[in-house]
């Protein structure tokens, strides 16, 4: 005598959905606090005709202090080079390690009373390292 068959039901598990998404949810808040560079103290230099870059992938800011910090972190001039390009590191590669031109976009805050003995290297790291500056200023009014 033939057994009758059961019925295989495919069904998706929807209790731990909430829990995923859940999870998910503070994984993305964790990463976008991670270039949060609000609490440093500048205030930007005025400009005329002002545009605003399609792209951001870094934000290098020198506060009223003259301390250098890179996406939020301190950071000092000589190492500023190196975390932007460094092929010949073993593990970390740079920020700007195989980006292609065009998105290689470094935002440059820079207090407006910072001399140039402590933004010129910043400069110059940026742009040994292929990064294409867009310094940020603040529109004047009329």
């Amino acid at each position: 005598m033939p057994l009758p068959r059961r019925k295989h039901i495919a069904e998706v598990p929807s209790v731990a959905m909430g829990d995923i998404a859940f999870l998910l949810l503070i994984f993305f808040v964790i990463l976008a606090r991670a270039r949060d560079d609000s609490h440093i103290a500048w205030v930007p230099a005025s400009g005329a005709s002002l545009s605003k870059p399609a792209t951001m992938r870094i934000s290098v800011a020198i506060d009223r202090d003259n301390v250098t910090y890179l996406n939020g972190q301190r950071i000092s001039h000589e190492q500023l080079g190196p975390a932007l390009w460094n092929p010949e590191g073993a593990g970390d590669k740079g920020l700007l390690y195989n980006v292609p031109a065009g998105r290689r976009t470094v935002l440059l805050k820079i207090h407006k009373d910072a001399t140039a003995q402590f933004f010129e290297p910043v400069i110059e790291a940026v742009s040994a390292a292929g990064g294409e500056l867009h310094h940020v200023l603040e529109e004047t009014q009329k």
